[in-house]
């Protein structure tokens, strides 16, 4: 039988795999797309980025063979880029996607981004100079983040007071946002949600029953990470000169933490261990985004990934979503690589 694709008023519908790192999103989402005949969009603000490959656990090329994937290594990580970049990337790989029939499948643990591309946020900015964000970060180096956060308060304070003084990469967009266009980023954003939504999604987030479980997994992975070569892989691009120091990429967890043991500020060891506990840290803040997700099904998944009645679910849930009778992904339940 034949998937729905759209709604009645022609919003493409979608399926979206989210959750903490290390939580399973990948295998799942993956099992999910050959059993639909679809195709994953990454939604990492970390994936965007070329050559941080093993660092933000980017698909294998045997994954993105079994799978199409897209989304991935759309900008240098000199770049700057934003959940509203994403956002009209993610709608043009959407409609291209289902021009051929087949079904988005997001994956991915950066919720805003996915909020982004389904709200279609943003995307009808006017475009930003290219000359902006960098100007804006040398200015932001030689007053302080605390000054510029000053400057937002004084032009947008709705986006200052949802903006932490420190997250200085959210304090410049805004900021960048007002400069380009006259306009506070707030206006931007209320002005977006009185439209309709670009997408209609299917959310499904990974959650672990067992936190302690997620972080054994978390430690295996950054393990193997440094096994697969992040060390070299930092390396080269400092080396490259594609981490700026203060740009979103070398903050980057793994990136940023080994750039500092290159630099002899710390031992590589210690590194690994900082990686671990801010990785740890990330999926508690992940979590956090997605249990107030809307309309958000939760899954629940173990040191093994989707647990098998979480799977069956999903499955139930995506067939009735799609207009299938119940039950007829069955067969691709414990599909696997």
């Amino acid at each position: 039988m034949t998937s729905k694709l759209y709604e009645a008023d022609g919003t493409p519908r979608g399926v979206a795999i989210v959750g903490p790192t290390a939580s399973g999103k990948t295998a799942f989402s993956i099992r999910v797309a050959r059993a639909l005949d679809g195709e994953i969009l990454s939604c990492d603000s970390m994936q965007i980025y070329r050559g941080m490959d093993i660092g933000t656990a980017k698909a294998t090329a045997a994954e993105r063979a079994a799978v199409p994937h897209h989304l991935l290594d759309l900008c240098e990580p000199s770049e700057a880029y934003s959940a509203a970049d994403y956002a009209t990337a993610a709608l043009a790989a959407v409609r291209e996607v289902t021009g051929r029939g087949h079904l988005p499948v997001f994956c991915g643990g950066t919720g805003l981004y996915l909020e982004a591309a389904r709200l279609g946020r943003h995307a009808t900015l006017p475009p930003i100079p290219a000359g902006l964000r960098p100007a804006l970060m040398e200015e932001a180096a030689a007053r302080g983040a605390e000054a510029m956060h000053a400057e937002l308060s004084s032009v947008d304070p709705v986006s200052a007071a949802e903006i932490h003084p420190h997250n200085l990469r959210r304090v410049l967009r805004a900021l960048e946002i007002f400069r380009a266009t006259g306009r506070p980023k707030s206006a931007w954003d209320e002005e977006s949600r009185r439209q309709k939504p670009a997408l209609s999604l299917l959310v499904l987030g990974l959650f672990p029953a067992d936190r302690a479980a997620l972080h054994r997994r978390i430690d295996r992975r950054v393990d193997a990470m440094m096994e697969e070569g992040l060390l070299e892989e930092v390396r080269a691009l400092y080396a490259a000169g594609a981490l700026p120091a203060g740009g979103t990429a070398a903050q980057a967890i793994g990136y940023k933490e080994l750039g500092a043991a290159l630099r002899g500020e710390c031992t590589v060891p210690e590194a690994v261990e900082e990686i671990k506990t801010a990785t740890r840290r990330y999926a508690r803040r992940q979590l956090t985004w997605f249990r107030a997700t809307e309309g958000l099904v939760p899954l629940e998944c173990d040191e093994g990934g989707v647990t098998p009645a979480a799977e069956a679910l999903a499955l139930d849930l995506i067939s009735e979503f799609l207009g299938r009778p119940s039950g007829t992904l069955s067969a691709y339940q414990h599909q696997t690589m």
